[in-house]
């Protein structure tokens, strides 16, 4: 392999989200055929890794924790922006894409995650060892969040079908923009040391010893390449969408399956960086990771869609259904038993992968 192949092969990583946004102008609002569908996934696939490797490489400049909320926070605000131009298509899943797809986001990160990461984690080193103070706060998080937004509208009685009132949607919308502000606050300031990777131990460990942090141009290349990246996800995911309803629709399947799905492809880019920060005894990151995007998918689009809702046509539902409440009140058990000890084995990851699994199995067969 000559040099030059070599050095176009060690920076595809560089040139990777433009072509995959050059890819999604094109094939915007256009009908595509299956090879395109095809070329727009492989483009899809491309830019997630590519953002893994960017939102890397900003972590390592700025440190732990606050290296995990800059790819957490960046695919959630992308996310919104999703959902919010899906619902203003309106169309009959309208009303409940916002509710499908942050309860997908929930179990993505609180189950599947977190499951594979301790998975990962104790086949490497039979346990895994993170901070439970920190840990259990973020989950803490998670559980009030997801249940004041997700299952209280099933309980009010202003308003039927699952939906919030205007005065509860707002105070729903500040109450969650004000716990994801605290939890940040807590996180990168107040107490920091929480949420730093322990070692086996259960000794603080340096975050950034295993290699020189880059520099200043680099950590800004990453930064730029990172945002390019994340909106070659979310647009190239709402161009295989359609493929992934005809699909479905073809199939029998729920309309949530979309959501799903469209979830499953959004979060990827944590997952994978969640796995190779448990693959390098890293678990502490792997959880901010996870219980962060759990945080900030509520946390910023609630407000977000209260406030679209405001010109939006049409209802808003964020009640969930008793199945799916049943999986919530399991997750966030079953979470408070791994978290509590501030260690877990191979067991608690095949836990919260079987929740996972009961998850998508149910919204394909509910």
């Amino acid at each position: 392999m000559t040099t030059g192949a070599v050095r176009l092969r060690s920076r595809w990583t560089t040139w990777v989200p433009p072509v995959a946004v050059l890819a999604l102008a094109l094939a915007w609002g256009r009908d595509l055929a299956g090879v395109a569908v095809a070329l727009v996934g492989l483009c899809l696939i491309g830019a997630v890794l590519a953002a893994v490797h960017h939102a890397e490489v900003v972590a390592h400049r700025v440190g732990e924790p606050i290296g995990s909320l800059v790819l957490a926070v960046a695919v959630t605000v992308i996310e919104v922006g999703l959902i919010v131009t899906l619902m203003a298509g309106g169309g009959e899943k309208a009303s409940t894409y916002a509710r499908d797809t942050v309860f997908a986001a929930v179990m993505i990160t609180c189950n599947g995650i977190v499951g594979l990461s301790l998975l990962v984690g104790a086949l490497r080193n039979r346990v895994a060892v993170f901070n439970a103070e920190g840990s259990g706060g973020a989950l803490a998080t998670v559980c009030t969040l997801a249940t004041m937004t997700l299952v209280v509208p099933a309980f009010t009685t202003g308003h039927s079908g699952g939906e919030f009132t205007g005065d509860q949607l707002a105070f729903a919308a500040v109450a969650s923009l004000c716990l994801y502000a605290l939890f940040v606050g807590v996180q990168t300031v107040r107490h920091r040391d929480y949420f730093l990777p322990v070692s086996a131990d259960g000794t603080e460990s340096d975050p950034d010893a295993h290699a020189p942090p880059p520099g200043d141009r680099e950590t800004w290349w990453s930064v730029g390449l990172l945002l390019v990246a994340l909106v070659a996800v979310v647009g190239n995911a709402k161009l295989v969408s359609p493929a992934i309803e005809n699909g479905v629709d073809s199939a029998g399947l729920p309309t949530a399956v979309v959501g799903v799905v469209i979830a499953l492809l959004v979060l990827l880019p944590e997952t994978l960086a969640a796995v190779r920060a448990a693959r390098r005894d890293r678990m502490q990151t792997s959880l901010n990771l996870a219980y962060g995007s759990a945080i900030a998918s509520i946390g910023l689009t609630i407000p977000a869609i209260a406030l679209a809702s405001i010109w939006l046509q049409g209802p808003l539902v964020l009640g969930e259904d008793a199945t799916h409440m049943v999986l919530l009140a399991l997750t966030a058990v079953v979470s408070a038993l791994t978290v509590v000890p501030g260690r877990a084995t191979l067991l608690q990851g095949g836990v919260h992968l079987v929740l996972f699994a009961a998850f998508v199995f149910l919204s394909f067969s509910p």
